[in-house]
């Protein structure tokens, strides 16, 4: 509610209205971007860097 309300300014008819996936992609805004996951070759090469220990 704070989010909504107070960093995003909606009126409480307007907060109470959103669904819970419109009130996700507005707060979206304010966040870091969302990146993609390592890919094969990275992933081997953290493996190789940082070997298990057991």
């Amino acid at each position: 509610m704070a989010a909504g309300l107070g960093l995003l300014r909606l009126s409480p008819a307007h907060f109470w209205a959103m669904t819970p996936r419109e009130l996700e992609r507005a707060l979206s805004a304010f966040s870091a971007p969302r990146r993609e996951p390592p890919g094969r070759a990275a992933l081997e090469a953290l493996m190789r860097a940082f070997p298990d220990m057991t």
